[in-house]
């Protein structure tokens, strides 16, 4: 089996995929060694797949003057690489692809040339367009690489789509998988049930990226009658922007996931350590502030830990909201079991060595 074909194959089983951030120095420019630390780290944390130029590696990135999205994906792709070599591992390499078909098709393109699996078409900045448009956009883009649907949340730009948008998106060949990160239930079970019912249903994996239910997403089964059949779905992996920190505790709590998933009975700890992880994510997303703040809420944990040099976003203007450094505190205080600061210890000054810091 080829490794393209070995990678969607985990993908469709199922498996923890940080969305990664960007490292950026003093001056706000790329911080290649910064950037190959962090994914030494996510690597040697246990991830099945790494999905960048997303939304936590920032948009900016495809601005001219700013003119990172090709290196970004050059930097990733080659650390991913030499991670296989060494470790003898298949990782699944995933790519942002957004703006209008053209442009989305031109950096799927791009992806593939630089060896990804699978690009995650963003909706975002395109609710000017009918669904039917960015059902063709999403056809277009199937062509040249296979395609993870996505639900983006309406409070960072993203819309609502009808029941039928996502039975039209689960009849497109090379859909492979759906991300769905709408933040609400009845969005969410819209997804599942199109999936579950949809002819191509074995042929597509359900990822969530709902950071603010992700371990009651990862728990459930989801059942639907129609014409006396029973049709059974569930999310067999996570694609979260949450888990590009306290990495190494997000695979643990996966895999916890996974082995109670098909038990008669969930132990009642679980629904505890569901909300435990959500109330992490509250602070590290600022969403306090409408999410204002969640791209530098991430990089602050990196900060602390000695994984980023500083939290800073490509905007000046992006920064930690008022109150959120001590909402970070208050849940590290609060749930220091979830946090992986003693893995990163350990294993920190290896991977600097590694990247030449």
């Amino acid at each position: 089996m080829k490794r393209h074909e070995k990678a969607l194959k985990i993908l469709s089983h199922g498996t923890v995929i940080p969305a990664t951030p960007l490292a950026l120095d003093r001056e706000r420019k790329l911080n290649e060694k910064g950037l190959r630390l962090l994914m030494n780290y996510y690597l040697d944390s246990g991830v099945g797949g790494i999905a960048t130029a997303v939304h936590t590696t920032q948009f900016e990135i495809r601005k001219p003057e700013i003119g990172l999205f090709e290196p970004v994906l050059k930097i990733v792709s080659d650390e991913i690489d030499r991670y296989e070599a060494r470790s003898g591992k298949v990782i699944v390499k995933i790519a942002g692809a957004c703006g209008p078909a053209e442009q989305a098709v031109t950096e799927a393109t791009l992806a593939k040339t630089y060896g990804y699996d699978a690009v995650l078409l963003s909706p975002g900045g395109l609710n000017h367009l009918s669904e039917e448009a960015l059902l063709e956009r999403t056809r277009a883009v199937a062509k040249v690489m296979p395609v993870i649907g996505f639900y983006l949340q309406t409070a960072v730009g993203g819309r609502v789509f009808s029941y039928d948008y996502w039975e039209k998106l689960c009849a497109i060949d090379n859909l492979v998988a759906i991300k769905c990160a709408s933040f609400n239930r009845y969005q969410t079970l819209d997804v599942v049930r199109a999936t579950a019912l949809s002819e191509r249903s074995e042929n597509i994996a359900l990822y969530t990226g709902n950071d603010d239910n992700i371990i009651i997403d990862l728990l459930s089964r989801y059942q639907f009658e129609q014409d006396g059949k029973t049709y059974e779905k569930a999310f067999c992996g996570g694609l979260l922007g949450h888990w590009s920190v306290w990495t190494r505790r997000a695979v643990e709590l996966f895999d916890l996931t996974q082995a109670e998933k098909y038990k008669d009975h969930i132990s009642p700890s679980l629904l505890t350590l569901a909300s435990e992880v959500t109330d992490t994510n509250a602070a590290f997303f600022d969403a306090a502030n409408a999410f204002s703040g969640c791209i530098a809420g991430v990089h602050e944990i990196l900060r602390r830990q000695g994984l980023m040099e500083n939290n800073f976003c490509l905007n000046p203007l992006e920064t930690l909201s008022a109150g959120q450094a001590a909402e970070i505190e208050r849940v590290y205080r609060m749930h220091p079991q979830l946090n992986d600061d003693d893995f990163v210890r350990t294993h920190l000054d290896e991977w600097k060595r590694r990247v030449g810091m």
